[in-house]
């Protein structure tokens, strides 16, 4: 085992029982009916390769370990409207209860009114949550290397394929990365910050994007701030980024990111 000491082991405990008493309330196969019936999976991939400007991956967080309480005014509804009106080419969305104050039922509120890809964005170890994704209308899963055996990684990732899921593959160092090319996956996310310490670093996409396959979808995650941080880590390489916290943060997150977009292509030499 990787000594997994830190948030990152205590948010995976915790996910264990949380899964443990979810299973005793919803059957799998029940789960398996309700993910039949939802609606067809968008590609998060093919949306982040035909975007017509810089592909924005927009994050719907209320709060985190890291920074507490990141959004008081949380109107999931509203804020994943204004993020799609405003250039997303795919929203993120925080699933996670405990840490990030997130739920499932923010991809069900989100369904009807988004075309975009929905991506689960949770700390999924477990087959059940990938069916529960399904079932709530998410349309791809992330799944971190740093949380998963390989062997889980391997199955999980075969899972989501199996429901027509794209999988977000997350990777902070190089023998996770090496592990991430093993699933052979075509969409890798390289977050720039430590989920045993949760400091950021985009020198990290800088090392890594380097090592990784042309042929591989590339997103850039964690400590974007600004159309030079964008210009920075597409100039690594990378062909979409992930962003929430800075967005979170902005009184309006969709002019925030309609703004970046803006920015990027002003002063952009690509």
């Amino acid at each position: 085992m990787k000594p997994k000491i830190d948030i990152l082991a205590k948010i995976i405990a915790k996910k264990r029982e949380e899964i443990a008493a979810r299973k005793a309330e919803v059957s799998i196969a029940e789960l398996l009916r309700l993910a039949d019936e939802a609606p067809k999976p968008e590609s998060l991939i093919r949306h982040l390769r035909e975007s017509p400007h810089l592909p924005v991956i927009a994050e719907l967080k209320k709060a985190s370990p890291s920074a507490g309480i990141i959004r008081d005014d949380f109107d999931v509804l509203a804020l994943g409207k204004m993020y799609q009106q405003d250039g997303a080419a795919a929203l993120s969305v925080l699933t996670d209860e405990s840490f990030f104050q997130g739920s499932l039922d923010f991809l069900r509120q989100l369904r009807p009114h988004i075309q975009v890809p929905m991506l689960r964005k949770d700390f999924i170890i477990d087959e059940y949550q990938i069916a529960e994704a399904r079932a709530a209308g998410a349309d791809a899963i992330l799944l971190i290397v740093a949380a998963l055996e390989k062997s889980q990684l391997h199955d999980l990732h075969a899972a989501a394929n199996e429901m027509v899921m794209d999988v977000l593959v997350e990777v902070h160092t190089a023998e996770e990365l090496e592990i991430a090319m093993s699933v052979d996956t075509p969409l890798i996310g390289i977050n720039n910050r430590s989920l045993h310490t949760f400091e950021i670093d985009l020198a990290v996409t800088e090392t890594l994007a380097a090592q990784i396959p042309k042929s591989v979808t590339l997103v850039g995650e964690s400590g974007i701030y600004s159309a030079d941080d964008a210009r920075r880590l597409t100039d690594a390489g990378v062909h979409a980024l992930l962003i929430g916290t800075s967005f979170m943060k902005q009184p309006d997150p969709g002019m925030a990111l309609a703004k970046l977009i803006r920015d990027y292509h002003r002063f952009s030499h690509h």
